[in-house]
């Protein structure tokens, strides 16, 4: 796929700031700012005064230069690290370093952030604007698919409140709904945590059940939040599952997912498909995230099917470089798939039970 809970939790961390080097009046360091996740993580949110002046941070401990990673996101904090951050103004000139060290002392496999989809009422709810906004709009998306992307009360045709293409259901699940409005047109939904939530390394994993038939395409994945800045593929791109229907040319006979990583000359994929899986039960699908590697598992973190290294592939491995975001969405045709046909059945759903990370 081509070019995102109930809280608790402490804060152990202490902070820095380095004021030596001669600064303009004014330009302060940036700001450092948590709020909790889960069991001791924190979501880190870095700020400026100085409007539309780049950020630039790192996780290592390193000082912060312009070719650092460039703040886009808040970030999860599920380890112990340093974040160190530098506001770069108009003018060239560059901040005090801003430094605060976190020590959260997590065990591994604790659970650090979910989105459960919870829904306590008896009709469909808007999914939590706080983590989820929307991609919109027939844009083909880099593959020549056919759907045109709505958001959560949209009623700018073809997009209708009357007929949601996203929303948590009344005993909870994210619904993403695709949708044929008139012969050959189609709608869905593509959600994505850009702006409100990203993070690197740890295990992620969403409990789903997916929806079968010729040109549609189901998938879960991250994408780079410097996306915004290097473009894609160099952003780095993690498919945690993506899925074709079985009578997709080239694969008759049986039912599968993929995962499968990209990057600039990196490319690669494997399938998932033992005798008797079938994508349209309740399968959990996961990614097991660490420096210069990446695994995928079915239903169980010991059952990996996928192991990527970077010193086992070809190209640039961007997997190292900053925090991802998360995406959901419920393709509909496109290069892979192909278009629907008369035996694609619409409205098709593809549900989401929860989304949860855990720390590594």
């Amino acid at each position: 796929m081509l070019a995102a809970c109930v809280l608790s939790g402490a804060l152990l961390c202490a902070c820095a700031s380095n004021a030596d080097a001669a600064v303009p009046p004014g330009l302060d360091a940036p700001t450092i700012a948590t709020s909790p996740a889960l069991h001791g993580a924190l979501l880190v949110t870095l700020s400026s005064t100085v409007p539309n002046a780049p950020i630039h941070y790192t996780l290592d401990g390193s000082t912060p230069t312009t070719a650092s990673q460039q703040y886009q996101s808040p970030f999860l904090v599920a380890a112990n690290l340093t974040v160190k951050a530098v506001i770069t103004a108009p003018t060239g000139d560059a901040s005090p370093v801003a430094a605060r060290t976190f020590t959260p002392n997590i065990p591994p496999g604790t659970l650090v952030w979910s989105d459960e989809f919870s829904n306590p009422t008896n009709s469909a709810a808007q999914p939590d604007p706080h983590v989820w906004t929307y991609e919109t709009g027939q844009g083909g998306f880099g593959n020549r698919e056919l759907e045109d992307y709505c958001a959560w009360g949209s009623d700018v045709a073809p997009c209708s409140t009357a007929a949601p293409n996203a929303f948590v259901g009344a005993h909870g699940s994210l619904h993403i709904v695709a949708r044929q409005t008139v012969p050959g047109r189609y709608t869905s939904a593509r959600l994505i945590t850009a702006g409100l939530f990203s993070f690197q390394y740890g295990r992620i994993e969403a409990r789903m059940m997916l929806p079968e038939g010729q040109g549609l395409w189901p998938a879960f994945w991250l994408l780079g939040n410097n996306i915004a800045t290097v473009n894609w593929p160099a952003c780095g791109e993690l498919d945690i599952m993506e899925h074709i229907d079985g009578s997709n040319p080239g694969n008759e006979g049986f039912d599968w997912v993929q995962g499968s990583i990209h990057g600039t000359g990196l490319n690669g994929g494997i399938q998932y498909h033992p005798s008797g899986f079938s994508a349209t039960g309740w399968h959990t699908y996961g990614m097991i995230w660490t420096r210069g590697q990446i695994q995928y598992y079915v239903d169980n973190p010991s059952n990996v099917y996928a192991t990527f290294t970077a010193a086992t592939q070809r190209g640039t491995w961007p997997f190292d470089q900053g925090p991802e975001y998360i995406l959901l969405n419920l393709a509909v045709g496109g290069d892979w798939p192909g278009s629907p046909n008369s035996t694609t059945v619409f409205p098709s759903t593809m549900l989401v039970d929860y989304v949860r990370i855990y720390a590594n």
